[in-house]
């Protein structure tokens, strides 16, 4: 058995009570539906046929009907029901491990990712998990028992007849596989199709103020209905394939008919076949289409699932590129010593090196600031003080112990990062400061918004704390954001803190607010601030300016003018 058959039956195994249960219902189902034509030949042929009719056994005989009738009922409803939601409980269980595995993947992965294919292999693809999950193996049991048990019944009614008719069924079972393979591939298809429509509604709306601001509706509108036109090809094409394999199983089904009918005619004629034969026969052959139909059914919801199942392997089988080791440790009170030792980094085996032999020590309550032109490694270098991206080479330590020997989530608990580019999520303002640290009270929440100069326009708004800011906080301005993303940090308070441009995309009030924010979150903390404008960070105790090299100046404000080097060319390029 391969590794993913194995992954896809372990699914089943928190729910075995519900699934054998299932089966069981499935098995009595099957046999129920068997024994109607059996009892119906009993009375054509044996009670009908007596001399005198004999009431008191047709209602014995209809009395049993009913009560299989019941216990039909009974085992369809537990299977419609329970069988179900089993194939629910199993679509989330797969959908928490999806988004768990979501969770470890480095920065690295989401790259290179559009986040509305990543949404769709968490939604639709799982979707028809479901069905396939539940209904697989139920329609299996149904069909064979109900083939198996009309070819055996059969055979004790006319021997000639059920060879003739079961010698059609290894025709129609290669017609079927052949088609599946062909539907299989479309169905993979239409899948790849509606995650890219996902990606484009995500990229499109996510980006509708820009949209906007350019009045490129009409743009965007035409490359959604690319999409949507690639959508439908593919679409076209599944349909097609689906089309034959349905009309050439049904073709199968109605020449079953047909040669039961003539069969069953000359068989009468020549005295080998009796009515009640035949009427037995005629249902017994509806019993045989029934779980042949299921099967095709089948067929087409495990091309589907598979598919689905498929894709989702596919990204459950990326490795995290950035794992903990089996034995690292917690971080214990933290000083906030940060060493770079010889680092160097690259996005991927093609690109070029982003930083080269980089050698940094930070003393604990530092204050750094990272300048150098575009694209030179500064946002790159504080990434990888909390292994958002694996160094290729070098070692970064804090406190002496190297990152790679930390857990992840205890090296990140004591690392702040304030962004330019803020992000909110849905909700009120209580919940995206407590995002910070999810288990503070709120008197810690209004104190953290007090020191980011945050309370008094919160106060301001018509709910105060309670106040839902829409989708990433739409309904703020820049400055409010970032003052609330700096009260988030106040909150966590971490020992290291990275401020990456966190004030070049305000205006001047606003900056000045959040300076000031900043410079109180700062005191007596580690801090790498990275800054286009240098305004900003003339205060530093020390600047390091890197370049193509790596690091090619260190010092403060005044020193670095003097030596008229990188710094000086930069400062002098904004000033001038």
């Amino acid at each position: 058995m391969s590794k993913r058959m194995r992954k896809f039956l372990g699914y089943y195994k928190p729910y075995k009570k519900i699934f054998f249960t299932d089966m069981a219902c499935a098995l009595i189902a099957s046999v129920v539906t068997l024994m109607f034509p059996l009892l119906t030949r009993y009375i054509a042929n044996d009670v009908l046929t007596a001399d005198s009719v004999a009431f008191d056994i047709i209602l014995q005989v209809g009395a049993v009907m009913i009560a299989l009738v019941i216990v039909e009922y009974l085992c369809n409803y537990y299977i419609a029901y329970k069988g179900h939601v089993m194939g629910a409980y199993m679509e989330a269980d797969m959908r928490d491990e999806l988004f768990q595995h979501y969770q470890k993947l480095s920065f690295n992965f989401y790259d290179d990712q559009k986040v509305g294919q990543l949404m769709t292999r968490l939604t639709n693809d799982l979707f028809s998990l479901t069905e396939l999950y539940h209904h697989g193996p139920e329609d299996i049991v149904i069909s064979f028992i109900k083939i198996i048990g009309a070819f055996v019944i059969l055979m004790t009614i006319h021997v000639p007849l059920t060879l003739i008719v079961f010698g059609m069924i290894p025709f129609m079972i290669v017609f079927s596989v052949y088609y599946n393979k062909q539907m299989k591939k479309a169905f993979k298809a239409n899948r790849k199709k509606i995650g890219d429509i996902n990606a484009r509604i995500e990229d499109s709306l996510s980006g509708i103020r820009v949209v906007k601001s350019f009045a490129n509706e009409e743009q965007e509108m035409n490359r959604f209905q690319h999409e949507n036109r690639l959508w439908i090809d593919t679409k076209r094409n599944s349909y097609h394939k689906m089309g034959r394999f349905h009309s050439g199983i049904g073709a199968f089904i109605s020449m079953l008919s047909v040669v039961i009918i003539l069969g069953a005619a000359y068989f009468i004629s020549d005295n080998q076949m009796n009515a009640g034969d035949l009427i037995a026969y005629l249902l017994y052959i509806s019993n045989l289409t029934d779980p042949i139909k299921r099967l095709i059914n089948f067929t087409e919801t495990f091309q589907d699932g598979i598919s689905g199942f498929e894709r989702f392997m596919e990204l459950l089988e990326i490795n995290p590129d950035i794992e903990d080791k089996h034995d690292a440790i917690e971080l214990g009170n933290v000083e906030g010593n940060v060493r770079f030792e010889d680092v160097s980094f690259r996005y991927n085996e093609k690109s070029d090196y982003v930083l080269r032999h980089v050698d940094l020590d930070v003393r604990a309550g530092e204050y750094i600031a990272l300048v150098g032109q575009s694209g030179a490694g500064k946002t790159t270098l504080c990434s990888l003080i909390p292994r958002f991206y694996e160094i290729n080479e070098g070692d970064i330590k804090i406190d002496g112990i190297s990152i790679k020997d930390i857990k992840q989530k205890s090296l990140r608990d004591h690392i702040g990062v304030v962004q330019q580019d803020v992000y909110l999520f849905a909700g009120t303002i209580m919940d995206n400061i407590a995002y910070g640290n999810l288990s503070a009270s709120e008197e810690d929440i209004i104190r953290a918004a007090k020191q980011a100069n945050a309370h008094d326009f919160i106060m301001g708004l018509e709910d105060g704390y309670y106040t839902d800011i829409g989708s990433r906080g739409v309904k703020l301005s820049g400055g409010q954001k970032q003052r609330l993303s700096i009260a988030r940090v106040f909150l966590k308070n971490p020992a290291i803190l990275i401020f990456d441009e966190a004030t070049s995309a305000l205006d001047n009030e606003s900056e000045q607010v959040v300076q000031e924010s900043l410079e109180i979150l700062a005191k007596n903390r580690t801090t790498f601030v990275i800054a286009h404008r240098l305004s900003t960070i003339k205060n530093a105790e020390r600047i390091v300016v890197l370049g193509e090299h790596g690091i090619e100046e260190t010092g403060n404000h005044e020193s670095l003018l003097k030596k008229d080097g990188e710094y000086a060319k930069l400062y002098n390029m904004q000033f001038r």
